[in-house]
Parts: C-alpha cells; structure tokens; sequence
C-alpha cells in the first residue's frame, strides 16, 4: 500500500490528546484532486462535525486548482467524509456524552483514493499543554547528550 501525506494538523497534537483514530474517505471535486497532489491543503482550524448522520469536514483549505480556475471551488466549502455507519454513530455518542470533539489529523492519498485521519480527541487545558511541551524539551535535549556517545 503506496500513501502520500498531503498535510497534517500539527495544532492538533499540541491542542488535543488523541483518543482514537479513524481513516475516512472524502469526496471532492476534481480540481480539489488536482490541487491536493500538489500538496496545497491546510487544515489549521478544521474540524469535524457529525449532521444528520454523516460526517462532514469544515474549514479545511484546499487552494484553487490554477488551470481550472474557471471552473473552480470555494476553497473552504464543507466536505462530506466516508464512514461505516457504526463508526459515525459511536463518534455521535461519544461526542454527545463525554464533551470530546472530532479533528482531523492528515490528509494523504492511499491507493490513488484521497483520505483523511480523523481522531475522537479530548481539549488540552493551558497547563497540560505546557507540560507536553517540557517533556518534548527534555526527551530533545537527551537525544543530543547521547547523540555522540553512541556509535554502532
């Protein structure tokens, strides 16, 4: 299995603790796929919402495709996600229940099919985040002390 990440939300990672993850697919248009081989996709402040019992994708940026600027699209418009039906009704309870949200984590193509990771997440508070930020500090700084003292 050939995949070639597009994009991915780092803000993600520092604003959430990830729970579990789910690969969806998505439907687009055409110039939308020629765009996002270029790898002109942003999903910064992008979410996931669940209406009427399907999964839909908002505010992820997918820049205008140039040659089909006559025909092209909105680049924020919401997109419709492809989920079994079971996984999109335990998001909705899980979402429903416990206060958790749905964020997407990347968008790659797997096979020639555009998909995305979205994970059930859970809001970081102020002081956790900068808890996960010392830690990454420290784990950095003992990658370097042993660095070159290592040799294989």
């Amino acid at each position: 299995m050939s995949e070639k990440v597009v994009a991915t939300n780092k803000k993600a990672f520092h604003d959430y603790t990830i729970l579990e993850k789910y690969e969806a697919g998505i439907v687009l248009t055409g110039s939308e796929v020629k765009s996002l081989r270029e790898g002109a996709c942003n999903l910064k402040d992008s979410f996931v919402m669940i209406e009427d019992g399907e999964a839909w994708l908002y505010n992820c940026y997918i820049a205008p495709y140039k040659p089909a600027a006559k025909f092209g699209h909105d680049p924020t418009r919401k997109r419709k996600l492809l989920l079994h039906k079971k996984e999109i009704l335990k998001l909705m309870g899980k979402v429903k229940e416990k206060g958790l949200t749905i964020v997407p984590l990347r968008v790659y193509f797997k096979n020639g099919k555009a998909k995305v990771e979205i994970a059930l997440a859970k809001g970081k508070v102020k002081h956790e985040k900068r808890e996960a930020m010392k830690e990454k500090d420290l784990k950095r700084e003992i990658e370097k002390s042993f660095k070159g003292k290592i040799k294989l």
